[in-house]
């Protein structure tokens, strides 16, 4: 009789199972976590990565409510096929001030990584108040309502700083300035200077087009950052890693 053979002693002893299963899992688990010790840090600092405004917090916020990550991943695979379509693949520095991460499980949708820039304001606007005016065979609801829905900054110095408090960087100033930069971001006559000292690369004009601040507004202004924080015709990954 071979070891094979004798393996149905195992499978009928829930003991000996159990034991076996658990040494398997303990050696596994010591391969992949026992190196983590050894790293001074699991995430490769990158050129040109910030937190994010206020705005484009909010706007993330609005993008998680309405489940937009269950359709659309953040993850551009390093694969050919990938890479071709969606551009460079996703660095572990572009989610570390995401709370939770937006890398999603599947695809109905394309990726959306890399979507900052590729598309205007107005193409947002008509893609989510009628998507299939943009993309026939379409099977996304519509989001025209955000457009009418306002926001007036009450609680971004609170959102501003639990963020702080779980990690990302905003420093005493920008917590300070929440109110004013989340205000000042899609005022299309704004001073945009200090923004932009504390926010570099952050996009400043009226995103929807329409009075007032609104959950398009933001949405749009999340939309139009992602992926354009590294410059990946500079960027060259960290050899010793």
């Amino acid at each position: 009789m071979g070891v094979l053979d004798k393996h149905h002693v195992i499978e009928k002893n829930v003991t000996v199972l159990a034991v076996l299963s658990f040494f398997v899992v303990a050696i596994g688990g010591i391969v992949e976590i026992a190196p983590l010790f050894w790293l001074q840090n699991t995430i490769e600092d990158v050129e040109g990565m910030r937190p994010y405004t206020p705005l484009e917090l909010t706007g993330r916020d609005v993008y998680i409510r309405e489940g937009c990550y269950v359709c659309h991943s953040q993850m551009i695979r390093p694969m050919r096929d990938e890479v071709e379509r969606y551009g460079h693949y996703s660095l572990a520095a572009e989610s570390q001030y995401d709370h939770p991460f937006q890398w999603g499980s599947k695809r109905t949708g394309p990726d959306l990584a890399r979507v900052g820039g590729r598309y205007s304001d107005e193409w947002h606007v008509d893609h989510l108040t009628h998507p299939q005016s943009v993309v026939p065979e379409s099977i996304m609801p519509s989001y025209g309502f955000l457009s009418n829905r306002m926001i007036d900054g009450k609680y971004i110095d609170d959102l501003i700083g639990t963020h702080r408090l779980v990690g990302v960087p905003y420093t005493d100033d920008m917590v300070a300035s929440a109110s004013a930069d989340f205000a000042v971001q899609s005022d299309p006559e704004g001073d945009y200077d200090d923004l932009l000292a504390r926010y570099p690369k952050a996009q400043t004009r009226n995103f929807d087009g329409k009075p007032g601040i609104s959950e398009m507004d933001a949405l749009i202004a999340y939309l139009q950052m992602l992926g354009t924080l590294v410059d990946f015709s500079t960027f060259t990954p960290d050899a010793s890693r």
